[in-house]
């Protein structure tokens, strides 16, 4: 997993955990579907119990599509492999071992509550069960904390509880701003694509208005074929069945396009391999239909189980709304919407079943054609204008731009390829003066906080749990000598061939816009670009200027005219790795070839800090500190 992702994730729970002196009832987190909000949820209530030993969270989940479950599984395996030890969860059920009445322990401090089992008539509310509960929790001087997961479907159950709840938060990718849950905290999209927590999404240029069978079976067929082309990448480079999404209607209309376009395309001979599943909901089953001979043999019940593993055999899901929240396939990597939802809600639901990283933990590790399927998703069909979708941009074509701007990255050698360390033998010459060792999940927890490489030191190491015990038992001191070793960039710093920018690439669209039509980009429906923060836009103005100026209107690269831009980070190859806290990657903001040949490159940090996210004054001037180190080598 990239080190920007950990620390975009760790950033956001610091600020939610801050967030809380402000004393209010209420509070909203926002964060991209896929961006990995379970593992945040049980951080943040980490990191307060272990501050605040008093305090109990109840989290609500979904009971459509097993979310609750989902989630105390999650909380259940952090808790035990020592990544998050203060968790103590429990999953309420209305099941009990007899005929007796309903009873909830009160010796947890996390209670995963599936929403609709405390509702009217329900064992849960009529028994008085969750009531009392709540009543004996209170009087033994706790409060309650509740965590509202996919917030934005509301829990009208619960708010007659309210007086029990000491703070209230909401976790949801698409919060409902008509319910006031404005987010005071929250990773954008275009942060957690950058950090390749989620993919990226490239939106068909090919679809036409869906007002006929003939058309919409034109649209699907395309789809299907760019499906074929894109499954044989994924089963190569990422080892990785891909999944296609296929939205439709509900009711009536939905008959209609599984009869007159679904079926009939993907029984067409070219797409009659792909093995597709229809799930319409009904929790008998009824209605479900594959043509994948193993899966017919199981209950509709387990096929969610069965098509969800990297190497599930089916390749086609089709659906109505069951699967827009609560269910993790990140092996989907398309969805086609035959439906017209007009709900930007609902639609980034649906988004998110395909946004998920397929090879996030190991993303890093990953060549970078597989990084580009890894962290693309592909959309047809019908789209909402006011989706938040990032802008394409090209390099001006036939200009010669690729050959004539070239920068050489760096990138910093690992310590395990440096011939003045060698673990096995730094761990040798240490003393053991210990009585006692620590627990496993304590030297576990001591370890998953550390930086990819030195954990990655630690299992190509540790082939034994004794050499394993022995590496974390020193871990300061390898750290010690690991930062010491790659800061010094003179040792560690490679430099590598030299790149151009890509041919097509990325930009999140704001307010911050400048109209460009002198440097190497060039938009399919204008000249108006966006950047990342007004210190950026003010910059690119100087450039323009300083262009102008100098050179004049004058023709294509005749007298490098074009030869400067923006180093959009999606698909850049231009970057500088540094070191703070672990391995990052630098995207220098412009580029510029002057008339004499020299390069400039311009790396732009605003006063204002980020655009996006807050980040405390302390911990931007290490970075812009450790920026001026890379760069200075």
């Amino acid at each position: 997993m990239l080190q920007e992702a950990k620390d975009l994730q760790n950033r956001a729970v610091t600020q939610l955990v801050s967030a809380l002196s402000q004393g209010k009832k209420e509070y909203t987190f926002r964060a991209p579907t896929g961006s990995g909000k379970t593992y945040m949820m049980a951080d943040f209530m980490n990191r307060i119990l272990a501050l605040q030993s008093n305090v109990v969270f109840l989290v609500s989940s979904l009971s459509k599509s097993e979310l609750a479950e989902q989630n105390y599984n999650s909380f259940c395996a952090l808790s035990q492999n020592g990544t998050f030890p203060h968790l103590n969860p429990y999953l309420i059920s209305s099941e009990t071992s007899g005929e007796g009445a309903l009873h909830i322990p009160t010796d947890y401090n996390v209670y995963v509550l599936p929403r609709d089992l405390y509702k009217e008539k329900s064992r849960l509310k009529e028994e008085g069960t969750f009531l009392n509960f709540l009543q004996t929790i209170k009087q033994a001087s706790k409060s309650i904390y509740v965590i509202k997961d996919e917030c934005h479907i509301a829990t009208k159950n619960l708010n007659e509880l309210n007086k029990y709840f000491s703070v209230i938060i909401n976790f949801s990718a698409t919060p409902k701003l008509s319910q006031g849950q404005l987010p005071d905290v929250e990773i954008s999209n275009n942060d957690a694509v950058k950090a390749k927590l989620i993919k990226t999404i490239e939106h068909s240029d090919n679809v036409e208005s869906l007002d006929s069978i003939e058309k919409k079976n034109k649209n699907l067929d395309a789809a299907l074929d760019k499906f074929e082309e894109i499954k044989q990448h994924y089963n190569n480079k990422l080892a990785v069945n891909p999944c296609f999404i296929i939205q439709i209607s509900n009711k009536d209309q939905a008959e209609e396009e599984l009869q007159n376009v679904i079926f009939p395309t993907l029984n067409n001979i070219k797409h009659q391999d792909l093995k597709w599943v229809y799930i319409t909901g009904d929790k008998t089953g009824k209605g479900c239909k594959t043509n994948d001979s193993g899966l017919n043999k199981l209950p509709v019940s387990k096929w969610k189980e069965y098509m969800k593993p990297k190497e599930s055999s089916i390749s086609v899901i089709i659906f109505k709304m069951v699967i827009s929240e609560g269910w993790d396939i990140p092996r989907a990597c398309m969805l086609y919407q035959v439906r017209d939802t007009r709900s930007k809600q609902l639609d980034e639901q649906v988004m998110g079943r395909v946004r998920r990283n397929p090879r996030l933990l190991d993303f890093d590790k990953l060549p970078k054609d597989a990084q580009y399927l890894a962290c693309t998703a592909w959309v047809w069909g019908i789209m909402p204008q006011d989706i938040e979708l990032p802008k394409q941009v090209h390099l001006v074509r036939n200009s010669g731009i690729e050959e004539t701007l070239k920068i050489s990255p760096t990138k910093l050698k690992k310590i395990a390829s440096s011939r003045t360390f060698n673990v096995a033998k730094f761990i040798k010459k240490q003393r053991d003066n210990r009585l006692t060792h620590k627990s496993i999940f304590e030297m576990h927890r001591q370890l998953s906080t550390c930086n990819n490489e030195i954990q990655e030191l630690c299992y190509s190491y540790a082939k034994t749990f004794d050499k394993w015990r022995k590496f974390i038992e020193n871990i300061d001191k390898i750290k010690q000598k690991y930062n010491s070793y790659i800061c010094d960039y003179q040792k560690s710093m490679i430099v590598e061939n030299a790149v151009s920018f890509p041919l097509v690439s990325y930009y999140n669209n704001n307010e911050k816009t400048l109209t460009i039509d002198d440097w190497i980009w060039c938009r399919k429906d204008g000249d108006e670009f966006s950047f990342d923060s007004d210190a950026e836009k003010k910059w690119a103005e100087l450039l323009k200027d300083i262009r102008q100026q100098a050179i004049g209107q004058t023709n294509l690269l005749a007298n490098n005219k074009f030869l400067w831009g923006k180093n959009f980070p999606m698909n850049s190859e231009i970057k500088f790795e540094y070191f703070l806290d672990g391995i990052h990657s630098s995207y220098p903001d412009f580029i510029m070839k002057d008339k004499r040949g020299k390069i400039h490159i311009f790396e732009v940090k605003s006063v204002n800090q980020s655009a996006n996210m807050t980040i405390n004054t302390e911990e931007y001037e290490k970075k812009v500190y450790a920026l001026k180190s890379c760069y200075t080598e």
